[in-house]
């Protein structure tokens, strides 16, 4: 199963573009793919976006980069290698809206499966399990990463941003990082047990142990 999470330089993307790609296996975490490329020039970049990776306009249109149909390519060769070929995403309509019509755009055939794992599924579908409720916020699901990394034993120490405003102080966005937070809430909620080292800091609740 492929752990994917892209960077953009906004949320919207038939406007915006993809700058960041990151993903590993979740069977295999040392078989990983983290390239960055330049946006097409004539993608819109979101003050947020900048915000909450800490990139500037030049960075997401360097021309020394690899263009975004180069980074898209590099990343579908990697795809083929993969044993399951079905993604695992926070929020996966965001990830594959993404990359599905970027790769349209491009005449680029995407090679994994339709099918995606939905990390904001699973982390509801446990804690309903658990507290006999699900987690809401006003008229919508409250399980946002942060409050998933916070149901799984673990900190979000990246940065937040609200707006056009720094809200939260913190790391800043990197794909492959935010794969990692992702497979590591999936493995401890589905198999009770930690996946990387880096989060061994954090004690699993007694709930999610098996």
């Amino acid at each position: 199963m492929i752990v994917l999470d892209i960077e953009t330089s906004g949320l919207n993307p038939e406007e915006n573009g993809i700058w960041q790609i990151g993903a590993f296996e979740i069977g295999n975490p040392d078989n990983y793919f983290l390239e960055e490329g330049r946006i097409d020039d004539d993608d819109k970049i979101g003050e947020g976006a900048l915000l909450v990776t800490g990139k500037s306009r030049e960075n997401l249109l360097d021309k020394t980069k690899q263009s975004q149909k180069e980074l898209l390519i590099k990343f579908f060769e990697w795809c083929k290698n993969t044993e399951i070929k079905n993604c695992l995403c926070q929020n996966p309509q965001f990830d594959l809206g993404f990359i599905t019509l970027k790769a349209r755009k491009y005449g680029l055939e995407v090679p994994f499966h339709h099918r995606a794992f939905d990390l904001h599924s699973i982390a509801q579908v446990k804690y309903y399990q658990i507290k006999k409720k699900f987690l809401f916020k006003e008229d919508h699901s409250g399980m946002s990463l942060p409050h998933t990394l916070e149901f799984c034993g673990m900190k979000d120490e990246r940065r937040h941003v609200e707006g056009d405003k720094i809200d939260v102080k913190g790391k800043e966005h990197n794909a492959l990082e935010d794969c990692k937070l992702t497979g590591e809430c999936f493995s401890r909620i589905i198999y009770g047990k930690n996946l990387f080292d880096e989060f061994k800091k954090f004690e699993i609740p007694g709930y999610l142990r098996k």
